[in-house]
């Protein structure tokens, strides 16, 4: 059997960081990891090939090639799957798809000959085996969320990894909370599993093995969901890494109440911690509650922002405005926050209903819900009637996107950031000295030289050698999403 996989195309957004990884000559942030799982689990004696249409074309040859076909998509990847799936089918190949997407809008199912809906572990075997006999079904769903144990290291021989930025693996799939609007606790669940350190182990083994030196994406929604197993975990990974020369930097997801375990922050330091995304959302508690992420309003959102800071871990962070007990200043309110939370990386959305979650059920008995969602939600479009009139939502939210990814904002929070690290902070790196000096000289030239920006480029950039020379490569990265930002910010604002 000769299976081709393939993950459709993301639509150029903030999350796409294109822009950015122009300059370091990639085409895309991360592999599709879950493909490259799915891969691992087919039998041993199949053929297979991966197009990650972010890096490359989907070819009719590679079509031609294949006995059958398996895609994974997200949301936001909808359009390009549709488009696939039906390329796919014109040339007469079973069409299998999975993924968030087809297990959260059961509604809109592509034309595919075989749907998987929920986590594979346990049904990809029962579809492989009746397909075998000549029985496989439809639609496979999973009647339970599987163990991780038996989930197999990603089959990291199918990917150029010179097309990414950095790697990902997955430790976690689920998270304790509750939040309204999130569709993760609907899809993993909100009892956190983990895979067992052994294959953590094992999958660092063999990422390794294959030559890979610098970030690594640990792609868990909340890292600390299971605290329990994390602790657990921790040695084991602070022992690898010091035992192999830490080869990565670690980035990860995880939620606030990070900031209270200073035992576990340091762990995640020594570690090779560099960088964690937090939902932050906003700093009006009465919105908080209605989201129901009670976990944000039991501290201080910009004291454990600057703690976690202080262990050498650059804070990113999600923000939404259009909640029902937003205030008439919350605007203001956002732009202020992330001023003084030095967070340049602020990732700022309109609140949208994805589908089949508690935020979709309650707007849908309100009445309230207006369409699906692209995915997206930094759009500017907004898929149900809001309190605020939607007209000036969106106006407000364009607001805060021109202030914070301005030069002179962004900028600023850039250096507040990089002030807040220890001074001895590393971070290994992929890219040779060679690849460094082009994407120097690229950064220079279209920063210093070409864009309007270029006075306060030169600005960040002297303030950078004076103050911190040990973490140039690091500034100049984030200068690099500085300017995606503003370009993603003229395609939605103007």
């Amino acid at each position: 059997m000769k299976v081709l996989l393939v993950y459709p195309e993301f639509p150029d957004t903030y999350w796409s960081f294109r822009h950015a990884l122009e300059f370091e000559g990639k085409r895309a942030a991360f592999p599709p990891l879950g493909l490259m799982t799915v891969s691992a689990m087919l039998p041993r004696d199949w053929e297979r090939r991966l197009v990650d249409m972010n890096v490359e074309s989907l070819a009719a040859r590679d079509i031609k090639w294949a006995d059958m076909v398996f895609v994974s998509a997200m949301i936001v990847q909808n359009k390009s799957l549709e488009a696939v799936v039906s390329l796919c089918r014109s040339f007469g190949k079973t069409v299998v798809v999975g993924g968030p997407y087809v297990s959260t809008s059961s509604e809109r199912l592509p034309d595919a000959d075989h749907i998987f809906v929920g986590e594979a572990e346990n049904t990809l075997p029962e579809f492989l085996h009746d397909l075998e006999l000549g029985i496989a079904r439809k639609i496979y769903k999973a009647d339970e969320r599987p163990s991780l144990e038996n989930t197999p290291v990603p089959d990291f021989s199918l990917i150029d990894m010179s097309k990414y930025s950095a790697m990902n693996v997955q430790y976690s799939r689920g998270c304790p909370f509750n939040c309204e609007f999130c569709d993760i606790i609907e899809i993993y669940g909100r009892v956190p599993r983990t895979k067992s350190n052994s294959q953590m182990i094992a999958e660092l083994d063999a990422l390794k093995e294959t030559g890979w030196r610098g970030m690594l994406f640990i792609v868990d929604d909340n890292f600390i969901g299971n605290k329990k197993n994390v602790r657990r975990f921790m040695p084991d990974l602070i022992e690898w890494s010091r035992g192999n020369g830490n080869p990565f930097a670690y980035l990860t997801e995880a939620s606030v109440n990070l900031a209270e375990d200073d035992q576990l922050l340091g762990q995640m330091e020594e570690a090779g911690f560099r960088r964690v995304f937090l939902g932050i959302e906003t700093p009006v508690e009465e919105s908080l509650k209605e989201a129901q992420k009670s976990q944000n309003t039991r501290r201080d959102l910009l004291e454990s922002i600057h703690k976690i800071q202080s262990y050498g871990m650059e804070v990113m962070a999600g923000f939404i405005v259009g909640f029902d007990n937003d205030p008439d200043d919350i605007f203001e309110l956002q732009m202020d926050f992330i001023r003084e939370s030095g967070i340049p990386l602020a990732m700022v959305g309109l609140l949208t209903a994805l589908p089949d979650t508690q935020l979709w059920r309650r707007l849908e008995k309100e009445g309230r819900l207006l369409d699906t969602s692209t995915g997206n939600n930094t759009d500017c479009t907004v898929n149900f009637v809001p309190r605020m009139e939607t007209g000036r939502l969106i106006e407000g939210y364009k607001k805060i996107l021109r202030s914070i990814y301005s030069p002179n904002e962004y900028y600023r929070r850039a250096l507040d950031c990089l002030s807040r690290f220890h001074k001895d902070r590393v971070e290994p790196r992929s890219s040779s000295i060679v690849e460094d000096l082009k994407a120097f000289s690229k950064i220079v030239m279209t920063l210093g030289v070409k864009d309007r920006s270029r006075r306060e480029f030169w600005n960040y950039f002297f303030q950078l050698l004076r103050h911190h020379s040990g973490d140039l490569a690091h500034g100049l990265t984030l200068a690099a999403m500085g300017y995606h930002f503003r370009q993603i910010t003229k395609k939605y604002c103007g």
